[in-house]
């Protein structure tokens, strides 16, 4: 029984620590109580470590900041593409909307890919060097301790060093 009350009170200190709104989404600790329905994500954006296309929400936290906890949400268009690349901290997702195709490895080989439909969980250990590809209108959520970094395996892949060179 005691097990049971520590595990209770554990989900309900997480669950109250991230169920913050979108005005307050840097306020990872708030002690208030918000709800953040899907009409009140404010998108923008995606990380300029992602290639454009994408766009981001952040209902809690702020992903750049070390040791801060957050979750976010990444809308991707059909046929998106995310080249080899590895994170220096576990990547965890939850496909909500479409599909993620995913693969292990340093070159971007469909062959190699698994499907994860609306509803589907991934867990990627840090530094293992993966990629991705959408299909169908896809939405994300990302949930970790920041600071959420993108390292690609081919640096003329990654999208701030192409902008860099207009």
């Amino acid at each position: 029984m005691k097990t049971l009350l520590v595990v209770l009170s554990s989900l309900s200190f997480f669950v109250g620590s991230v169920a913050c709104g979108q005005d307050k989404a840097e306020h990872a600790g708030s002690s208030d109580h918000v709800v953040v329905r899907p009409d009140a994500l404010k998108w923008g954006p995606a990380s300029p470590a992602l290639p454009p296309g994408s766009q981001m929400a952040v209902l809690v936290g702020d992903p750049r900041k070390p040791g801060v906890p957050y979750v976010v949400r990444i809308k991707l268009p059909d046929g998106y593409k995310i080249p080899p690349h590895w994170h220096p901290s576990d990547e965890n997702v939850t496909v909500l909307k479409g599909a993620l195709r995913i693969g292990k490895g340093e070159k971007f080989d469909p062959s190699k890919m698994e499907e994860m439909p609306a509803g589907s969980y991934m867990r990627m250990p840090k530094t293992l060097r993966h990629f991705a590809a959408a299909k169908g209108e896809t939405i994300l959520q990302l949930h970790g301790v920041g600071p959420f970094e993108i390292n690609y395996v081919n640096r003329a892949d990654d999208p701030r060093k192409q902008e860099t060179k207009k």
